[in-house]
């Protein structure tokens, strides 16, 4: 087998291929192999026979392989994978392009945007991400905008025009071309084919705003890697909802959210996810959006929510005997860490909660949003029942008087701060911040210290290292399990890199069932 063969973005040709050759699913979405006998790329673990070494490179993202001039299998879907779990956890510019190419910012802003919100020249960027991933970013949001489309084809009647704008293509004779380069088939081929697989559309209708205006559902899918806890991520999420801008129904989870282009809601089906390690699986959703443009935008953040592109096969392996949670990973495998639509949202929350119970900050938060809190538009309203509101925004937030807020007053003036921070872009929590920098810049502002700004990078920043050892959770669940109230440094060092994992861990523990039995919207 030779060796000399160049491996982009540090990749190596020899490991690569045994991981090919093993077919197994823990690689998928890690990187991809391009058969030059046949002109396509397929994820690790394609069923197909796997090809001669020398017929074969290997792309560290699918954007990469389609640049190299080769079209996604039929077989295993390449793209139909979860995100890279380096580019999800990393702190670099890299990863967090990713994120920002991900939300659409290159089709609302181009690469001047993304640059710009990176702090890097255009060029400059695109000199490094065709580096660290083989493509620069004009093709990594081409390679992004194919998948939407392709899951839109799949999974909705929509028709094909508004296929195209709702992926971010800039016009239908660009989407015709893209989907003939990448998938060797026209819109209505592909289509074809998901029907043929078994996808099935919407049976509401082809989904997004009607004329008359009221407002359809998408169905749609995240890919997720397992195995996947989603009723312990449902148990986070209902014991943390805000009246009115979140809700809970049996096992699906609803709530509000504020996108580029409009507002939407969604609603997250998080039922028991099958699938052994290493397996992809697909969560469902459904997403009401009053500008189909925001499609893009609205898959991100859901993916955000869910934790979508973690590993947890590895961080599990590492924690499974690891000190004071081992037991907790193996009666609970793949725990996720919970992520943030709204990076501005769960910092104002934190801030709300500091220093009462959950149920507290609920309530107040609950109050904020009934008085401050913008209503639904009508087209929106009533597509889930208990959803009325969006809870407040950053400048809504900087406006108000915190003498006349439900909340001590300190308090009330750290939440006004912090409104004024993020809306004068002071503070910056999307996911394309620089992590170390948000967390200085929040702990900058009065009456926000270490539990606030490591809680907000974890949720808001992906930060999959954080651990709060002065919380009054995990004191208790520590001392319950007859554990010192304080992690000892050797043992809270052993949990590194997935601190925020073991810290998942302990909270699930205080987290009671959801309740059953109720319809969902």
């Amino acid at each position: 087998m030779p060796t000399d063969r160049p491996a982009p973005a540090g990749l190596d040709p020899e490991v690569c291929y045994r991981a090919a050759s093993s077919r197994d699913g823990r690689f998928d979405g890690m990187f991809f192999t391009a058969v030059h006998s046949t002109g396509i790329y397929c994820r690790p673990s394609c069923p197909a026979r796997t090809p001669a070494y020398r017929n074969v490179s290997f792309h560290p993202s699918a954007a990469s392989a389609q640049r190299a001039g080769f079209r996604a299998c039929k077989r295993c879907l390449p793209d139909a994978v979860p995100g890279s779990p380096g580019w999800d956890v990393a702190a670099d510019v890299a990863g967090r392009a990713m994120r920002l190419i991900g939300d659409g910012v290159v089709d609302r802003e181009g690469v001047e945007g993304l640059a710009a919100a990176l702090g890097y020249t255009p060029r400059h960027l695109t000199r490094l991400l065709n580096a660290e991933l083989g493509a620069g970013p004009l093709a990594l949001a081409r390679a992004r905008r194919a998948r939407t489309a392709r899951v839109l084809l799949e999974t909705t009647d929509l028709p094909v025009t508004d296929v195209a704008f709702a992926a971010g293509f800039s016009s239908v004779r660009q989407f015709h071309a893209t989907v003939r380069e990448v998938y060797a088939a026209t819109p209505g081929e592909l289509r074809g084919r998901g029907r043929a697989r078994g996808a099935r559309p919407d049976e509401a209708g082809a989904g997004g705003p009607r004329g008359d205006g009221v407002v359809e559902p998408l169905r749609l899918r995240v890919a997720v890697r397992t195995p996947y806890a989603a009723p312990e991520l449902l148990g986070f999420l209902d014991a943390h909802l805000v009246p009115g801008v979140e809700v809970v129904h049996g096992a699906t989870y609803a709530r509000t959210l504020r996108l580029p282009h409009g507002d939407a809601v969604l609603a997250v089906d998080l039922s028991p996810v099958p699938g052994g390690p290493g397996a992809v699986a697909e969560v469902p959703l459904r997403v009401w959006l009053t500008d189909l443009r925001d499609t893009t935008a609205a898959l991100e953040r859901v993916r955000r929510l869910l934790d979508a592109d973690a590993d947890p096969v590895a961080s599990d392996a590492h924690l499974a005997d690891a000190p004071v949670v081992g037991d907790l990973v193996h009666a609970t495998p793949g725990l996720r860490v919970p992520g943030a639509v709204d990076g501005a949202e769960v910092a104002a929350r934190a801030v709300i909660g500091q220093q009462v119970s959950l149920a507290g900050a609920r309530t107040v938060a609950g109050r904020m949003v009934a008085t401050h809190g913008r209503e639904l538009p009508a087209g929106l309203r009533g597509v889930v029942p208990g959803l009325t509101h969006l809870f407040p925004d950053p400048a809504a937030l900087a406006a108000l008087d915190p003498e006349e807020l439900p909340m001590p007053r300190a308090r009330g003036r750290a939440l006004v701060a912090l409104g004024t921070a993020l809306a004068t872009g002071e503070v910056r929590l999307d996911r394309g911040a620089e992590r170390a920098a948000a967390r200085a810049a929040l702990l900058a502002l009065p009456g926000i210290g270490p539990w606030t700004a490591d809680y907000v990078a974890m949720r808001a920043l992906g930060d999959p290292d954080v651990f709060l050892p002065t919380d009054v959770g995990v004191r208790r669940v520590l001392l319950a399990r007859g554990h010192p109230a304080v992690v000892p440094t050797e043992v809270e060092a052993a949990w590194r890199p997935w601190r925020s994992s073991a810290l998942l861990h302990l909270w699930n523990t205080l987290m009671p069932p959801v309740h059953a039995g109720q319809e969902g919207p």
